[in-house]
């Protein structure tokens, strides 16, 4: 299974796959944004972002970035998760995201990722799960929507799951 068609697939899917083979998800994202970086987005890129009033791929997100260990990235972003538009984000603690809620996680990437793109919002940023999207993190219209498989592939990276892939 290749990053996109995971992508599409319920986070439940990665949740379950080995810490290697999800690393090696997030390293094939990884290769593909800094493919895709800076070009329009007339075609499915895995970071959509509008920048200038365009829809573009985002920057590209190198290999070795940890998406969870950044608590200070992004701390002056206020970052709203009601669920206004349907799925919830959820609170129960996953092993998987190295003990972290959906939730938690998606917060830590939304705050790493705003903040390695740049983007400074002058207000609150909603925050929307949308799984099964054929893209891992886009922000349109001041609205950052998440895909939840790929937290599964951002959480492989660091040092709780790498000491747990040696085991």
């Amino acid at each position: 299974m290749g990053a996109r068609q995971a992508l599409t697939n319920p986070p439940e899917v990665l949740e379950f796959e080995t810490p290697s083979t999800r690393l090696e998800l997030l390293r094939e994202v990884a290769r593909i944004s800094e493919t895709e970086a800076g070009q329009a987005a007339q075609a499915p890129v895995l970071f959509p972002i509008t920048l200038g009033g365009e829809l573009v791929a985002a920057p590209g997100v190198e290999a070795r970035t940890d998406l969870l260990q950044s608590p200070d990235a992004g701390a002056r972003l206020q970052l709203s998760f009601d669920g206004r538009a349907g799925e919830r984000w959820p609170q129960d603690r996953r092993e998987s995201l190295q003990g972290l809620s959906e939730r938690e996680a998606a917060e830590l990437v939304a705050r790493t990722l705003l903040d390695h793109w740049r983007i400074n919002p002058s207000g609150v940023v909603q925050v929307d799960r949308a799984s099964g999207a054929p893209y891992a993190v886009a922000y349109v219209d001041g609205i950052l929507r998440i895909n939840p498989a790929f937290l599964y592939m951002a959480a492989a990276q660091g040092p709780a799951s790498l000491a747990g892939a040696g085991q």
